[in-house]
């Protein structure tokens, strides 16, 4: 006999359906001029790079404009039903570019709705990094040897530099972010574009990664495609940090 907490007005208690998109797909943006300049000064050794703008203001690079052509082709040759027509977007230039032309790709190539909607929302901005943004390694080291020592005593999941963000200050933003997006595509497929760190919050959200899991995860590459699928009440992994649509890019 069932409990008296299961049964109400006479009928057994049923369990509501999880409100769970059908698949969720996200991915880093294309190549930004910013990563193509930190390569240059890691390589050489420099303290600093010639970016004068904004972080918010980096667009991409002439290859990261073709890594997110390729996204579109990668789009438009998914199965019918696990292609989104729902797009979440960091509100920074070089997400909002790979979106742009991502959705134009695919939809010339008669896949999604020509003008396809973009939502942009700031909880997908890529991590903040204070008073060590636009500095590299060696920079950090020779400017602010402090920190430099506090980071790697704290490790990269706690530490926060000043005036910046720890990746779990970015995790708290990411499931804020995923409550509005459940709701929002019940039972229909969602692509998210936005950035390294973001994304593998999300990894670390969803699959509820232990800190050691999470440092072992290699660097999520840009234009990559990490994809979960709904199944028994909750989002599995099916795909992480796939590259192969890039081959030829």
């Amino acid at each position: 006999m069932p409990e008296l907490s299961t049964i109400l007005n006479g009928h057994q208690r049923q369990e509501a359906a999880a409100a769970l998109p059908s698949l969720l797909i996200a991915t880093r943006h294309g190549e930004s001029t910013a990563n193509v300049e930190f390569q240059l000064a890691e390589a050489k050794g420099a303290l600093t790079v010639p970016i004068t703008c904004r972080d918010a203001d980096i667009p991409l690079s002439i290859h990261g404009q073709s890594q997110a052509q390729a996204l579109g082709r990668w789009w438009a040759d998914l199965p019918s039903d696990d292609r989104p027509r729902s797009v979440w977007c960091s509100p920074y230039l070089r997400t909002v570019e790979t979106a742009r032309i991502a959705i134009a790709q695919a939809a010339g190539l008669g896949a999604v709705p020509v003008g396809l909607p973009v939502r942009y929302d700031e909880r997908l901005r890529d991590r903040e990094l204070g008073i060590l943004e636009m500095l590299t390694a060696a920079a950090i080291d020779k400017q602010h040897p402090q920190e430099a020592a506090r980071r790697r005593k704290m490790g990269e999941l706690y530490y926060r530099p000043p005036g910046g963000e720890s990746w779990a200050d970015v995790a708290l933003r990411v499931r804020d972010c995923l409550r509005d997006l459940y709701a929002a595509h019940t039972g229909r497929p969602v692509l998210v574009v936005a950035h390294d760190n973001v994304v593998l919050m999300l990894r670390y959200v969803l699959e509820q990664l232990t800190e050691q899991e999470l440092l072992a995860l290699t660097p999520v590459r840009n234009c990559s495609v990490s994809v979960w699928r709904s199944n028994a009440g909750g989002l599995h992994p099916e795909q992480w940090n796939a590259t192969g649509h890039l081959v030829h890019v």
